[in-house]
């Protein structure tokens, strides 16, 4: 593990006892956690993105507040639904947001996971799907979407428009130089993974695999990712691909933390997505020298090089800047983590 980030889905709406998060107090929470996670040398803050639903939607502009407001630390999404995307307009905001941070967009994109609605991307206008998950939807966009930020001409200039005319084919602008290698396919299973490594994108494992064969979540997730590196060397790509996975991990340090974690420690879980048996990780949540123990016996937090948190964004900033900075100073340094720079 060279990095570690945090996974927010950026929930909001009653807490209880009367209290409310708004939408706006997830996204100005997110904002001010990032910076103190930038402070404290942690590599990522990544959002999940769902629609229909209280969570974080839109995350670009989101994303490029905390770009414009930090230093070093890589901003990205985890992931976007590619089947509610225009490709070109999502190729444009992206570049917007790598040129404005400096190259630090991790563009997490996938097919989506379920929603909270049926075939919700036709709402958006996206229609013609002839998959019942819209699969062939999200590749379809994602493939023109690869080809914008690749710089491909998409257009037919105008040589007569009053507004600098211009002939032959013009691609998106803005273009940012690189961005295509901080792009990163989500993948639940071993086949989208292999197809991501010969594509040539980075690979997020999911946080569930649509396999259940009665091996641990951990060894099932670390087979998938040598698919996907083998893959990507079949496919003749130069260079490294990255590689992240996420988990909730929880280090008990105080009485807070064992109140709301103490009884987390789990183990995988078995259930039914998308009409397929999967296998959900496990929790970790235990005092740091276990914790280390724990983790440095997971084989896929062992093969990749970024690890994302994912954090209970409702608590706030402080309970959850705290919860990060036990797991930077406690846990990470002795997985191979040093803070960046």
């Amino acid at each position: 593990m060279q990095r570690f980030g945090t996974l927010s889905f950026g929930h909001y709406g009653p807490l209880g006892g009367g209290r409310q998060l708004t939408a706006g107090d997830s996204m100005l929470q997110a904002i001010d956690l990032a910076q103190g996670m930038d402070e404290l040398g942690v590599n990522g803050a990544y959002f999940r993105v769902h629609h229909f639903a209280r969570q974080q939607s839109s995350p670009m502009p989101l994303l490029a507040a905390i770009a414009a407001r930090t230093q070093r630390i890589e901003v990205g999404t985890g992931v976007i639904d590619m089947r509610y995307e225009n490709p070109l307009y999502l190729a444009e905001e992206a570049a917007s947001v790598d040129l404005i941070s400096g190259g630090r967009l991790a563009l997490g994109v996938s097919r989506g996971s379920p929603e909270t609605v049926v075939r919700g991307y036709e709402a958006f206008g996206y229609t013609g799907s002839e998959d019942p998950r819209g699969a062939d939807l999200a590749r379809e966009h994602f493939d023109l979407f690869l080809r914008a930020i690749d710089g491909e001409g998409l257009a037919s200039g105008d040589p007569s428009s009053p507004f600098g005319g211009a002939s032959g084919p013009q691609r998106i602008e803005p273009h940012s130089p690189g961005l295509r290698s901080r792009v990163w396919w989500g993948a639940g299973n071993r086949d989208s993974a292999e197809w991501a490594g010969r594509v040539g994108v980075n690979l997020m494992s999911s946080t569930l695999l649509t396999s259940a064969d009665g091996r641990p979540f951990d060894i099932l997730q670390a087979e998938q990712i040598d698919a996907f590196r083998a893959a990507w060397r079949e496919a003749g790509h130069a260079g490294e691909p990255r590689v992240s996975v996420s988990r909730s991990i929880f280090p008990l340090v105080t009485a807070e933390d064992h109140m709301y974690f103490g009884g987390r420690q789990d183990g995988d879980q078995i259930g039914i997505i998308d009409g397929m048996r999967s296998t959900f990780g496990k929790t970790y949540a235990a005092e740091p020298d276990v914790l280390i123990e724990q983790l440095q016996q997971d084989a896929a937090i062992q093969a990749a090089d970024t690890l994302m948190l994912t954090i209970p964004s409702q608590l706030g900033v402080a309970f959850n800047l705290r919860v990060i900075e036990t797991f930077a100073t406690h846990v990470a340094p002795s997985l191979g983590w040093t803070p960046a720079v």
